[in-house]
């Protein structure tokens, strides 16, 4: 059933403030805790990615940053982050849009690009374990960067960080909807 045909009856839309921050707000216009609520705890970001410098085409693969909890998804010194990790890369509402390797699930890259949410996001779902509960995140799929060589990086390459939801996805909201 609409709530509002194209004939002008029936319920307005409701007011833009009544819509959530991320759809009615920039990322440049996100106050810091809204910012921060854009994470889903995925920890894809996280993951070392190559670059091949003549296509731009990312390979991703499934070893992680020193920092990353492989459990919980979650960084062990976020705070810190820029300091024990040189190349971390913090989300700013500038490089957003120019980080190619930001997977097709992040609430920052989705929110820069004019489109919603997933279901599992927290922001949606309220709950922080609904990203695990649907696959997306890298939780035990990922073996610490220790010990691995840059120039060893190619023999982890694993197409699915950078793939975007499937079939598994309603598959793992049956699932979670039959926890509840």
């Amino acid at each position: 059933m609409a709530l509002f045909s194209r004939s002008g009856k029936g319920n307005p839309p409701p007011p833009a403030e009544d819509e959530p921050f991320w759809r009615r707000k920039t990322l440049g216009e996100m106050s810091g805790p809204e910012w921060e609520s854009l994470c889903d705890g995925c920890g894809r970001c996280c993951l070392n990615k190559l670059e091949d410098m003549e296509t731009g085409a990312i390979a991703w693969t499934y070893v992680a940053c020193k920092l990353l909890d492989g459990a919980t998804c979650r960084c062990k010194d976020y705070p810190n982050r820029q300091k024990k990790v040189p190349d971390c890369i913090a989300l700013t509402p500038e490089v957003v849009p120019e980080l190619k390797w930001l997977p097709p699930t992040c609430g920052y890259r989705l929110v820069a690009e004019g489109r919603d949410l997933y279901w599992w996001h927290p922001l949606l779902s309220g709950d922080p374990a609904t990203v695990h509960d649907a696959g997306i995140s890298v939780s035990g799929r990922t073996i610490p960067e220790k010990g691995i060589g840059l120039d060893e990086l190619e023999n982890f390459v694993v197409a699915w960080p950078g793939e975007k939801p499937g079939r598994r996805i309603a598959a793992a909201l049956k699932r979670s909807r039959a926890r509840k």
